[in-house]
């Protein structure tokens, strides 16, 4: 048996075309924007986690950049494909963009509203 692979950010983003490794690195930015938060890595995505719990993924393809977002509501936009009820408070929203313009201002408070959940604020 093979030992336990670590997957890294670079696993991710390797052999991705350059303008989905951009939309990644604007996600990037829009968490770094809300506060300190760690990356949990695995094969499937990229997990950005606050304090108390993972608030968002992503990962580039050859399409752009898709992943998900937790947030205490259920929310119509059209760069959510998918949104799921994960516990009681929290909803999983899968996203795809493919454009930066896309990771816009709207876009940006999606990503502050999962940072809180990140924080625990689901649990006030």
């Amino acid at each position: 048996m093979e030992p336990r692979r670590e997957w890294t950010v670079h696993d991710h983003l390797d052999g991705k075309p350059a303008a989905s490794v951009a939309l990644y690195e604007r996600f990037v930015s829009l968490v770094e924007a809300c506060g300190p938060f760690t990356y949990a890595i695995s094969k499937s995505a990229i997990t950005f986690k606050g304090e108390r719990r993972g608030f968002a993924g992503a990962k580039p393809d050859a399409r752009g950049l898709v992943g998900y977002l937790d947030l205490q509501r259920q929310v119509d936009d059209p760069r959510i494909t998918r949104c799921s009820p994960y516990t009681k408070r929290l909803f999983v929203h899968a996203f795809r963009v493919t454009a930066a313009g896309q990771l816009d201002d709207g876009f940006a408070a999606l990503v502050r509203e999962a940072y809180d959940v990140g924080q625990g604020g689901h649990l006030k």
